[in-house]
C-alpha cells in the first residue's frame, strides 16, 4: 500500500517533458490526493494531461498561474506535502547566461526555500548529468550551484535525479536530443539517453519512499526504471 496516502504534492516546471510526465503519473496515481501545476502562462488541464484524461485525474490536479519573481505573495501554494522541481531551459532558449541561471538556479532556490518555509520535508529536483560547481561549463556549473544550495536548505528528504538527453515527445525541437536519440546505440552506458518516464518514475518513487537525507540518482540508475506508458498501473 502506499505511504502517501492522501497527500498533495506541487510540481514546477509543469509544462516542459519531464513535469507533464510527472502529472500524468501523479493524477493517475491513487496514493496522491491532489497534484498543483504551478505554471507562469495560462495552460488548461486537457493540455498539461492530455486530451483523454478520465474526468477523474482531471479534478485531481490544480493549476496555478503565479509570476515567479513574486512567489512569496502566494505562501499557500507551497502547503504541500511534496514538490518536483522539474523547471529548466537551455541558454539558447532562455536567450542569455542571466536569464538561463535565473530559470535553473533562482527560480529554484526561491521555491525550495518557500516550500521549506512551509513545513515540506520532501524536495524533488531534477539536475543534469555531469553538474558540478567545479565544471568549466557554464550549464553544468549552475546545475551544480543549484544542487548544493537547495542541500544546504536542510529538507528531511532530497532527491537529486542527474538525467542525459531526454527521450520522449517535446513541445519543441531540441538538436542534441534528436541526434541522442539516433545515435544512442553508440553512446556509452553513463550517458546513454534515458525516457522522460524513467526519470518520472524515479522522483515519483522517492515520493512514495522517501530517503533520509540526500538521494543523488545518476543516469545509470534512472534508466533501471520501467519507461512503460501507462506507470500508474507499475510499481515503478
Amino acid at each position: 500500500m502506499s505511504t502517501f496516502k492522501s497527500k498533495r504534492v506541487l510540481v514546477v516546471g509543469s509544462t516542459g517533458l519531464i513535469g507533464r510526465t510527472c502529472l500524468a503519473l501523479l493524477a493517475h496515481d491513487s496514493g496522491v490526493a491532489q497534484v498543483i501545476a504551478l505554471v507562469r502562462r495560462s495552460i488548461s488541464k486537457a493540455d498539461l494531461l492530455g486530451p483523454n484524461t478520465s474526468q477523474e485525474a482531471l479534478a485531481k490536479l490544480q493549476v496555478r498561474v503565479l509570476d515567479f519573481n513574486n512567489l512569496s505573495m502566494h505562501m499557500e501554494v507551497f502547503n504541500v506535502d511534496a514538490v518536483i522541481c522539474a523547471l529548466g531551459t537551455t541558454i539558447k532558449q532562455a536567450g542569455s547566461q542571466a536569464a538561463f541561471r535565473q530559470i535553473d538556479h533562482d527560480y529554484p532556490l526561491a521555491i525550495a526555500q518557500l516550500a521549506f518555509a512551509q513545513g515540506v520535508q520532501h524536495f524533488s529536483l531534477v539536475s543534469a548529468l555531469g553538474a558540478s560547481t567545479a565544471s568549466r561549463a557554464f550549464f553544468s556549473r549552475v546545475k551544480g550551484e543549484i544542487e548544493n544550495a537547495i542541500a544546504n536548505i536542510g529538507f528531511e528528504s532530497l532527491t537529486v535525479v542527474r538525467p542525459s538527453l531526454l527521450l520522449g515527445k517535446r513541445a519543441e525541437f531540441r538538436l542534441a536530443e534528436s541526434i541522442g536519440t539516433k545515435f544512442a546505440c553508440l553512446i556509452p552506458p553513463p550517458w546513454t539517453p534515458v525516457h522522460a518516464r524513467q526519470v518520472a518514475r524515479a522522483l515519483i518513487n522517492s515520493i512514495h519512499h522517501p530517503p533520509n537525507g540526500r538521494l543523488l540518482l545518476e543516469n545509470m540508475a534512472l534508466r533501471q526504471f520501467s519507461a512503460a506508458e501507462y506507470s500508474w498501473q507499475s510499481k515503478f
